[in-house]
């Protein structure tokens, strides 16, 4: 029997997590961690041992489709992927001769992977490329930004060298990320303690030190107190704060009504529980980690909910600290060059950005823009028709509220693409799917890692596609190829990987041993004597003057949340280890072991309903309603219900997931409009339901 192995980078979600393959006689028989990467300790975690049930899985797209009735009829047609090209490259062609290049859209879900087909978006000369952040932590980027000039992802999180970790918008043990759970749990087993702050006693609050069950949507009262506590007590580093932050005594002034015995009657937490919570992490520090958030899509403050995290880092002196927030070095950092990117093959469009982000909406960062702002422009034509719309691999009717309200935003596009490795709600409404290979069928562009010790890594395929689909590099080459941009025309993978390389001074083969290449032999500490933040004073600036010019208030005073009325609760949801949002519910091997989500209720409301634990319930909003079994419990707060994200599919194509559960964004009617204004991202927990025995 021949056997192989490949090393490769997981795509079952978007951490990346790298691997090898192994492979007999041309099929995929083994995943596991790569051995190279100690943090990984050979493992992966359950979606990642499903990669296989994703490629065998005979209900994804198999070959590309155009659609021949009407949008969302599910009637298709099958084509070559010359046909397919020839049909997206003319109507493409068309839509920029009508109405300018301006006039073409792309979303994805982020990643290291996305240079190829952002310059492809530049080589035609439109602006408008959004990501799905705006669903997701947009409000972590922009508040980082707002402090310290810098992204969030300019520091990392030194969990095995860390003292304290707590956890508020982050969910490690469930949503999961495998070395960042290996460095956690090493950490704990030397003493590092572990607090959770959550609505519900998730996976990682049964491992944690401190559990605090906070008042939906109170968050930001609870951290202005800690804030108070920090400076009233003298707790923070004061060698630190003198040296580094910018208006402190504007920061004490404003924190000054907000006690802890305040906070306790916002919160339901008691304020002798939280001043005790702040003198641990005061005595841990500046080796603790108040991680910022994943998804701080929540709540309208969740952007200040946020910014106040990185501001009690600074005040604990995390930054810049081993065991804390340690900025990472880049390639140029190390003595390394960086790989040569297909961006720079392009001038930077000129037309402004159909989201109004860097123009009407000046404090916000253009990269990856706001894509709920972008299709509203695609529904009021305002600045300008918006007539094409390229979904890559993004699932936005699964991925934002009211998907019925996204739908009319569509309603105006001449040309809605999906390309995809398995079926969603965006590829069964789109004009042309274009089927991915599944990240074990694909290979991928060279990446890099900024990191404490930064790297490139590259995705290799394990096995040939088992149906007729194509890598993204091919998917890309294959449209330039029609559209005028031979740069990108590549023929062969070895063209693009060369491409990269070019300058750096290695070679794919390079990558062989390990699958990726370290630029630096051990984990490089940043010398933090003079450091100076990209901020105009260089400090980390409590008062943003970006924020200030756009009638933003850098410390806005705390509002109450509105509490559920009689009846009601507030629709809150999340992740588990098991699924990734909505593209795993219909693998054949993650579907087995968590076929539907479930909702989680007190156990003294539901009593008030007459809902025992695994009854069928029903829950409604505004004439909307749909049924789901009930987890009745202590362990949530009684203000909310909550639910697992991505299930309540309704596709005949995906056969295990029809039917199966709630789709919680279908009760957030209304929910394009509700975002925060600070931090630019969707409020999704700020909806209410009803919830009654069936």
């Amino acid at each position: 029997m021949a056997k192989s192995s490949v090393f490769s980078v997981c795509g079952m979600c978007t951490v990346r997590c790298p691997i090898k393959v192994q492979v007999q006689n041309g099929r995929v028989s083994f995943i596991e961690g790569n051995p190279h990467v100690p943090a990984m300790k050979g493992a992966v975690c359950p979606r990642g041992a499903a990669g296989t049930g994703l490629i065998y899985d005979h209900e994804r797209p198999q070959t590309p489709l155009i659609r021949e009735g009407e949008r969302g009829e599910g009637k298709w047609r099958k084509a070559s992927w010359e046909e397919a090209f020839d049909h997206v490259a003319d109507r493409l062609g068309q839509i920029k001769e009508t109405h300018g290049a301006r006039a073409i859209a792309f979303t994805d879900r982020g990643g290291p992977f996305r240079d190829i087909h952002r310059a492809f978006l530049k080589g035609l000369g439109t602006p408008n490329y959004n990501n799905h952040d705006s669903s997701c932590a947009r409000n972590v980027q922009h508040s980082a930004l707002s402090l310290t000039g810098m992204g969030r992802k300019a520091v990392a999180y030194d969990l095995k060298n860390s003292k304290h970790v707590i956890l508020q918008f982050r969910n490690i043990f469930e949503s999961v990320n495998v070395q960042e759970v290996n460095n956690l749990m090493d950490a704990m087993e030397k003493g590092c303690r572990l607090s959770v702050i959550d609505i519900r006693s998730n996976v990682s609050a049964s491992k944690a030190n401190n559990f605090m069950k906070i008042r939906p949507g109170t968050d930001y009262a609870f951290n202005l107190a800690v804030i108070h506590e920090l400076i009233h007590k003298r707790l923070y580093n004061d060698k630190f704060v003198r040296k580094y932050i910018e208006g402190f005594r504007d920061l004490e002034q404003f924190v000054v009504p907000y006690t802890p015995e305040w906070a306790e009657q916002e919160t339901g937490i008691p304020a002798d529980t939280l001043k005790s919570f702040v003198k641990e992490i005061a005595d841990a520090a500046p080796a603790v980690i108040w991680h910022p958030g994943w998804m701080a899509a929540r709540y309208k403050d969740s952007f200040y909910i946020c910014r106040s995290i990185y501001i009690i880092n600074a005040l604990l002196g995390s930054y810049g600290a081993k065991g804390g927030l340690p900025f990472v070095s880049k390639p140029g950092d190390v003595g390394a060059k960086g790989l040569k990117k297909f961006m720079d093959l392009y001038p930077k469009p000129e037309e402004k950005r159909a989201d109004g982000i860097g123009w009407k909406y000046k404090h916000f960062e253009e990269g990856p823009g706001l894509a709920h702002l972008l299709f509203e422009a695609m529904e009021t034509e305002d600045p300008y028709p918006v007539k094409a719309y390229i979904a890559y691999r993004h699932d936005p009717l699964m991925g934002y509220p009211d998907p019925d309200r996204v739908k009319k935003m569509w309603d105006k596009l001449d040309l809605l693409v999906s390309v995809t490795f398995s079926w969603s709600d965006t590829a069964w409404y789109s004009d042309v799917v274009l089927p991915l290979s599944p990240y074990l069928e694909r290979e991928s562009i060279i990446a890099t890692k900024n990191a404490l010790k930064p790297q490139f890594f590259v995705r290799r395929r394990a096995v040939d596609p088992c149906y007729d689909t194509k890598s993204d590099w091919e998917i890309v080459s294959g449209l330039a190829k029609r559209l005028d941009l031979p740069e990108l025309a590549f023929e062969t993978r070895e063209d693009v990987w060369n491409f990269q390389l070019q300058g750096t001074g290695l070679t794919i083969e390079d990558f062989d041993e390990k699958g990726m290449v370290s630029l630096a032999e051990k984990p490089v500490y940043l010398d933090f004597q003079d450091y100076k933040f990209k901020t105009p004073s260089g400090k980390i600036e409590m008062i943003s003057q970006k924020l200030e010019d756009n009638g933003i208030p850098s410390l806005k005073p705390y509002e109450s949340p509105k509490k559920p009325e009689e009846g009601e609760f507030r629709i809150t949801f999340g992740r588990c280890a098991l699924h990734t949002q909505g593209h795993t519910v219909n693998n054949p091997m993650l579907y087995e072991q968590m076929p539907e989500n479930v909702l989680w209720i007190h156990t003294q409301e539901a009593e008030k309903l007459g809902i025992s634990d695994g009854d069928t319930v029903n829950v409604s909003q505004d004439g909307y309603t749909e049924t789901i079994k009930a987890k009745v419990t202590d362990i949530i707060h009684p203000e909310a219900v909550f639910v697992i994200h991505g299930f309540g599919h309704r596709l005949e194509a995906e056969s295990r997931a029809f039917g199966k559960g709630l789709a919680d964004n279908k009760f957030m009617k209304g929910g394009m409009d509700i975002w925060d204004k600070a931090g630019g991202a969707i409020a999704y927990q700020e909806h209410f339901v009803k919830v009654s025995k069936a």
